[in-house]
């Protein structure tokens, strides 16, 4: 797995495994503002064939709003991305970006605390459908 997410494997579908984080997301305070169904837009723009994919824009506008009252700029890095796909292996793989990762490309040491906070909420959620 890459350094700039955390993943778990899903037991179900990519629908399953998407209604499941969706809701486990709400449990700490994240809402879904986004959804990109990849598989389906290659499909229709390109004619490529790719197993089900999704991309969920994530959001927790009380976090949201401390990080844009921090650096107005970091609008460019929400809203948190969780992707949903089938694996080569038929397994369903669920991933969600690592907060502290993304908010080091803005080079303040004062949002640590910020992505680790984030980063908590979002492994909660991600693992309480492990």
């Amino acid at each position: 797995m890459a350094d700039y997410g955390m993943r778990t494997l899903y037991n179900g579908s990519v629908a399953e495994a998407e209604a499941a984080i969706t809701d486990a997301l709400k449990e700490v305070g994240f809402g879904v503002l986004t959804r990109i169904d990849v598989a389906d837009t290659l499909k229709k723009k390109i004619g490529y064939d790719k197993a089900p994919y999704v991309i969920l824009g994530a959001c927790n506008p009380e976090v949201a709003s401390q990080a844009l009252e921090m650096e107005e700029e970091l609008g460019l890095l929400l809203p948190c991305n969780v992707i949903v796909y089938e694996a080569g292996s038929g397994e369903t793989v669920i991933s969600i970006i690592e907060p502290e990762a993304m908010l080091s490309v803005v080079g303040r040491d004062d949002m640590n605390m910020l992505a680790k906070e984030i980063r908590g909420l979002l492994k909660k959620a991600l693992d309480s459908v492990s």
